[in-house]
């Protein structure tokens, strides 16, 4: 990678930043596992669920997904149902209040190779902007001890906000081009999500960047990378 021709880098949170997609699969597992023992829903929730219908997608459009594959509708719900709740906002935040138990009780690390980029990208003066469908953005930066990395911030919350399509739609990338003042055509996009890739990709970016945490290097190249890494350390120009 040559920086110095990138104007901007908008980071996914989640398994490109900090290993909590880890720590989301797991809230999501046992959402899931509960729900679909109770009722008697088979197959089970697997990790192939997750990377197929639930990874890098708005809260509520992870859980519509995910019973819509066993062709199960639930009512939507509000956003304020409380966990437990058999609606899809019930499910959804049923899995928030896990994510924040598990990171409350564990904490959480940034991967060493993205802080070096990060480290490598601020050196250069390249602009960075964090874009997460999890409305636990903030706090997952503060407690990885990132939030003062970033000026820009674009989560479930703010999408929400400004009424911002989530992903595989372009919309919350594209807005964080625009906060930070650089066109999209300058603007890199780093993912590991299948529908995050699908984003860059559906958006007039200058390259997406897949992290292959676990969906796979040759899913993440046919859902629109154009270039696949393990490690974000291997962007740093040595």
């Amino acid at each position: 990678m040559h920086w110095d021709e990138v104007g901007a880098v908008l980071f996914d949170l989640d398994g490109v930043l900090t290993p909590t997609a880890e720590v989301h699969m797991r809230a999501w597992q046992r959402t899931f596992d509960e729900f679909f023992v109770e009722r008697g829903i088979t197959p089970a929730y697997s990790d192939e669920d997750y990377f197929a219908h639930v990874d890098g997608k708005p809260r509520y459009d992870g859980v519509r997904a995910t019973l819509v594959s066993r062709g199960i509708h639930l009512p939507e719900g509000e956003p304020t149902d409380p966990e437990g709740t058999p609606t899809v906002c019930g499910l959804g935040n049923t899995k928030n209040v896990l994510i924040n138990r598990l990171l409350e009780e564990e904490g959480i690390v940034a991967f060493p190779g993205s802080v070096e980029l990060l480290d490598h990208l601020e050196a250069r003066g390249v602009a960075v902007a964090v874009v997460s469908s999890s409305r636990n953005a903030p706090t997952v930066l503060a407690a990885a001890g990132l939030a003062d990395r970033f000026d820009v911030v674009v989560d479930g919350t703010v999408a929400a906000a400004e009424h911002l399509a989530g992903k595989p739609a372009p919309d919350t990338f594209a807005h964080a081009a625009r906060l930070l003042g650089v066109p999209c055509e300058r603007a890199v996009v780093v993912e590991d999500a299948l529908s995050g890739v699908q984003a860059g990709r559906a958006g007039d970016f200058q390259l997406v960047i897949g992290v292959d945490r676990g969906a796979g290097a040759e899913a993440l190249l046919e859902a629109g990378a154009d270039v696949v890494v393990q490690d974000l350390a291997e962007l740093v120009e040595r």
